[in-house]
């Protein structure tokens, strides 16, 4: 069945068949204000791409006024003052997972990246395409007509455990119920996966998760979990081709897309897969017509360069 599963998607990547399309859902743009509110979030998912000896000093981007003490509650790393505005900041590298977790004024900010320059193709590419159901030892609850990528559901599961008792340890800290959850391109798909997951291991916890340039996770039984436990956003840029894949034959993407359009304009596209021509899939109808160039960015002008190369 596996075999199977792979050939057509692959039949589907070559050839662009048709699969079955939303409506075409009306769009807006976003005001200058509501871009602007989304930059702390994107500083954190491209910090995330730094060394951790930069972000103990934080010299790595910058933070607004609001979001100006950086921690991470873990036992096993030390914080330190830093320059510029006396932020904390620490990092944990859990083998090849880094993430970054942060306090603010909303409540605490997750970002998770795999550190690298943030092409993950051949992650999509290779046998790792396969959907298969969460891990039963993180997921035990979940039904196993719950599919993702097994690639991305490995990747996860490299620092589940240990993101979970630094988050838990920051709500406790912090005493709040609130948690973001940020990253880019596979940073983007490890966040979606661990909404879930900390969704079912915090119960009555707020999820909101913002992603940038993240691939198609899961199957639509999947897409449709994850809507209904968080509020959910995901950013692309231009003609980032990484959004369009996996193909539709069998994956989906969760809702609240916002794309960043030719004229530098943030729409914002309801639903999972909105086909309007303002979108991603007007824009990029396969991956063919992607250009891997934009998925480094700039969102509202950060990018790998400016955010992560620290």
């Amino acid at each position: 069945m596996s075999v199977l599963l792979l050939f057509a998607q692959l039949v589907a990547i070559a050839f662009g068949l048709p699969v079955e399309l939303e409506a075409r859902q009306a769009v807006s743009t976003l005001s200058v204000a509501e871009i602007a509110a989304y930059k702390p979030y994107t500083w954190y998912a491209f910090a995330a791409y730094c060394k951790p000896a930069n972000t103990l000093t934080w010299n790595c981007g910058t933070l607004s006024p609001s979001h100006q003490e950086v921690t991470e509650p873990s036992s096993n790393i030390d914080s330190r003052e830093g320059s510029p505005s006396s932020l904390r900041v620490s990092s944990l590298r859990t083998r090849q997972v880094l993430p970054l977790i942060s306090q603010s004024s909303g409540g605490l900010i997750t970002g998770l990246n795999w550190p690298g320059n943030g092409y993950e193709l051949p992650l999509l590419t290779d046998a790792n395409l396969l959907l298969l159901p969460l891990l039963p030892t993180l997921f035990p609850r979940t039904s196993p007509l719950v599919l993702v990528h097994s690639g991305f559901s490995n990747a996860h599961a490299l620092s589940a455990r240990d993101v979970l008792a630094a988050v838990r340890t920051g709500l406790s800290t912090y005493g709040t119920n609130q948690i973001t959850l940020t990253g880019h391109s596979l940073g983007g798909a490890i966040a979606i996966i661990a909404t879930l997951y900390l969704s079912e291991r915090i119960p009555g916890v707020n999820l909101r998760t913002i992603t940038y340039g993240s691939p198609r996770v899961g199957n639509r039984a999947f897409v449709n979990l994850v809507n209904e436990r968080a509020v959910m956003n995901r950013i692309d840029n231009k003609r980032d081709l990484v959004p369009t894949v996996p193909e539709r034959v069998f994956y989906a993407h969760t809702e609240g897309e916002i794309h960043i359009v030719d004229s530098d304009a943030w729409v914002s596209c309801p639903g999972q897969d909105n086909t309007n021509s303002q979108c991603t899939i007007g824009y990029v109808p396969i991956a063919l017509a992607g250009n891997i160039d934009d998925h480094s960015g700039p969102y509202d002008g950060i990018s790998t360069s400016t955010g992560g190369d620290c």
